[in-house]
């Protein structure tokens, strides 16, 4: 696999490397894998998840279908321009589906001061960071970004066939829900040491892209690119080759899902999402102990959260008057968020964009009200849908 590398020696308390999805979602093909960091016991839990709906029938997500082992299956002397738009528009996908789930996790949590509250808000600002430069390349070679038509109805499994099994759900924070859906999502080749599975790499995946990049050497215009701040990291247009290979190595450098990941440092001292994860998962901070590394440094206290059931296949049954509005409040946001930034990076530029941000803000209001509200005939609460087309 790409971007396998050995760790530095001698940490006693790690540096981390911040990690992307995009450059760990397929890089384990067996749900098991994804838990196996966590024990025996996450294991025996696995097939608690729900069962997938499946997103709209359009074009764009039909080709997104299976499609990166189908992507990387065509020889590389047929990949010209047509491969490389589709290939990031399965990247589109791919990121946009991490971000409901992860909302929803960082707004079930009462305490936002608290230390799970800071991981996962970090966490939304990169895969939001990342969906953009994804866009930007999309955009650099002629192709629209479709975001709407990209977005993924929940429950779901992960866009583009990877990891069979591993089906995303939305909820409130709980142990099963980091384990099940972020640690899955998350999860990289090696996590503190297990066997890998034989499936298509994403940081593959990238590699393929930035040869066809080379191979083609497309045109790029930076007509219709963003260039803005999302959370601590700053997005710019894509005008050269040089750009592009900075770009999706930055991509790969973030996600590079090896054993050796707790201990390489990138950019700032951030835990990679993974480990960021796990740590909410075991309590505790990760720390190399001897010769390996495990969740046996200091605390790190479950939150306080609201108790936000999982999110059924259609949505909530039945609601009342009450939890109608707020459901359509929420939907409503969330519709105006991807036709924002579908209007961003349309010729719409920055104020489209922070249109959609404001959007995206102005859903947590009736999204926590939902949390607070207690389901008339199952035990937890009520929760956004995050439904793209209602």
């Amino acid at each position: 696999m790409t971007g396998k590398r050995a760790g530095r020696e001698g940490s006693e308390v790690s540096p981390f490397a911040r990690r992307n999805f995009l450059a760990s979602a397929v890089l384990a093909a067996a749900p098991a894998a994804a838990v196996a960091a966590a024990g025996p016991a996450a294991a025996a839990e696995q097939g608690a998840a729900h069962g997938a709906t499946a997103a709209a029938d359009t074009p764009e997500v039909r080709a997104a279908d299976g499609s990166v082992a189908r992507l990387l299956a065509v020889p590389a002397s047929d990949r010209g321009i047509d491969w490389l738009r589709e290939g990031l528009q399965v990247a589109l996908q791919l990121e946009l589906a991490t971000i409901p789930p992860y909302l929803c996790g960082w707004w079930s949590v009462i305490d936002r001061g608290s230390e799970a509250a800071r991981l996962i808000r970090r966490v939304v600002g990169d895969e939001m960071y990342h969906m953009g430069v994804v866009c930007n390349l999309l955009t650099a070679v002629g192709e629209r970004p479709r975001i709407k038509e990209a977005a993924t109805t929940y429950p779901s499994p992960l866009p583009g066939g990877v990891r069979p099994g591993v089906h995303v759900y939305l909820s409130g924070l709980t142990k099963a829900f980091v384990r099940d859906v972020m640690m899955a999502i998350e999860a990289p080749d090696d996590p503190l040491a297990r066997s890998l599975d034989e499936a298509p790499g994403v940081g593959d995946f990238y590699a393929d892209l930035l040869d066809a990049f080379r191979s083609v050497d497309p045109e790029l215009s930076a007509k219709g690119q963003l260039s803005e701040r999302i959370g601590s990291d700053s997005l710019t247009p894509v005008r050269s080759l040089d750009d592009v290979e900075r770009c999706i190595e930055t991509i790969k450098e973030q996600g590079e899902g090896t054993s050796s990941s707790p201990a390489t440092a990138f950019k700032d001292d951030n835990p990679a999402h993974y480990y960021a994860f796990g740590e909410i998962y075991h309590g505790r901070r990760l720390r190399r102990t001897g010769g390996s590394w495990q969740f046996t440094g200091a605390q790190v206290p479950f939150p306080r959260v609201r108790p936000m059931a999982r999110v059924p296949a259609g949505g909530w049954p039945h609601p009342s008057r009450q939890v109608q509005k707020l459901l359509d409040q929420c939907n409503g946001s969330y519709n105006s968020v991807l036709a924002g930034l579908d209007k961003a990076w349309a010729g719409g530029g920055a104020s489209s964009l922070n249109a959609a941000v404001h959007a995206m803000r102005g859903m947590e209001g009736p999204a926590v009200e939902l949390m607070n509200l207690t389901l008339p005939n199952a035990p937890g609460n009520y929760g956004p849908e995050f439904r793209p087309r209602f």
